[in-house]
């Protein structure tokens, strides 16, 4: 598609034409006009953050086991149990799943944050993407689901602490977040000055369990420069791709 179609799918889409109508008048598919008016419609939320613009917040939500392990006051025989299958000991090997959720003119502005708070940070992300109440409601059902858990709310506090307080673990290790965290941290507002405190890794050092789409052999080496051999646990061949 040219800059000069893109221009004009913008234009019409300002007059209030649908997605179906731009495409009859252009002669292309109404999924790229589609794509196109998403794309701006991201950009421009962006944006917006970046200027500190931020649309009201309307909810913060994490898996369920992710939240018990970082927010549960009472946690006996949670840390302190013997140490057990990687996998098993909070159900999705050291993944959080974040939905951070703004309202704008009645349309939801979705950031997503996908943790991996043994080891890796921010393992991927995005956003802010614009949807309505059914495409939003039908995102965190295909998203927790893939999960097998449930979710629960949290503050915005928390959502930062955990992002923030992975990306810094990593950063310790030599390890970068997602190449879109640069874009999409600025939906979760500024950086409080100081973050909750809470506990990254496991068993008091990082455990790296590969993912599909990992260069896992990169990530080790990194591991082995910045935190020395025998210093880091890793798990190849595992790890749940989740994709929505």
């Amino acid at each position: 598609m040219t800059p000069e179609q893109q221009q004009e799918i913008l234009r019409l889409r300002n007059l209030n034409l649908s997605p179906k109508q731009i495409a009859r008048q252009l002669g292309i598919k109404s999924a790229e006009v589609t794509v196109v008016i998403r794309s701006q419609a991201e950009a421009q939320a962006v944006a917006r953050a970046e200027r500190g613009e931020l649309a009201p917040l309307e909810r913060c939500l994490i898996n369920e086991n992710a939240a018990r392990h970082f927010f549960d006051t009472s946690k006996a025989g949670w840390f302190g149990r013997r140490k057990s299958d990687p996998l098993e000991s909070d159900g999705v090997g050291g993944l959080a799943e974040i939905f951070v959720t703004r309202i704008e003119r009645n349309q939801y502005l979705v950031g997503s944050y996908l943790v991996d708070y043994w080891c890796l940070g921010v393992k991927d992300t995005f956003g802010p993407r614009k949807m309505d109440r059914i495409k939003y409601e039908a995102l965190i059902q295909k998203a927790y689901a893939g999960f097998s858990q449930r979710y629960r709310e949290i503050t915005l506090e928390q959502a930062q602490a955990v992002i923030f307080g992975a990306v810094d673990y990593a950063a310790r290790f030599g390890l970068k977040p997602h190449r879109d965290f640069e874009q999409t941290k600025a939906h979760l507002g500024p950086r409080l000055e100081t973050l909750m405190e809470l506990e990254f890794g496991k068993d008091g050092k990082p455990f790296y369990i590969s993912g599909p789409y990992d260069n896992a052999d990169r990530i080790i080496s990194t591991l082995r420069e910045h935190a020395g051999e025998g210093n880091f646990d890793y798990l190849m061949g595992l790890g749940p791709e989740l994709d929505w």
